[in-house]
């Protein structure tokens, strides 16, 4: 199993008071992927960091195998997603894949 890890900041000119929608949103319509894009597993929206993050808001994904990072990542329904409710309002984007091995 792959975990992608992605994380953002809102962009400045975001309002506090419209954060809350903006993140049901986002969490909605990224969840709706699942069953959409070959090999994506399972999909979490993280909008309630811990004071110690450097982040606001996160995604954890789980994929089949590496090589379906790729897949997600140009798949058109994961694109469409990611360029109406995503990418307009984020900055600061940081990311980290791996493979999880068994202990």
């Amino acid at each position: 199993m792959v975990y992608h890890i992605v994380m953002w900041n809102f962009k400045k000119d975001i309002p506090k008071e419209k954060k809350p929608e903006l993140k049901a949103v986002m969490a909605e319509q990224l969840k709706t992927l699942v069953g959409k894009v070959p090999g994506l597993l399972t999909v979490e929206f993280v909008t309630e960091p811990i004071p110690s993050s450097t982040h606001e808001i996160a995604l954890v994904t789980t994929l089949e195998k590496a090589e379906d990072v790729a897949v997600y990542g140009s798949h058109p329904a994961h694109v469409a997603v990611a360029d109406t409710y995503v990418r307009p309002y984020v900055c600061d984007r940081s990311c980290l894949d791996y493979v999880a091995k068994d202990i």
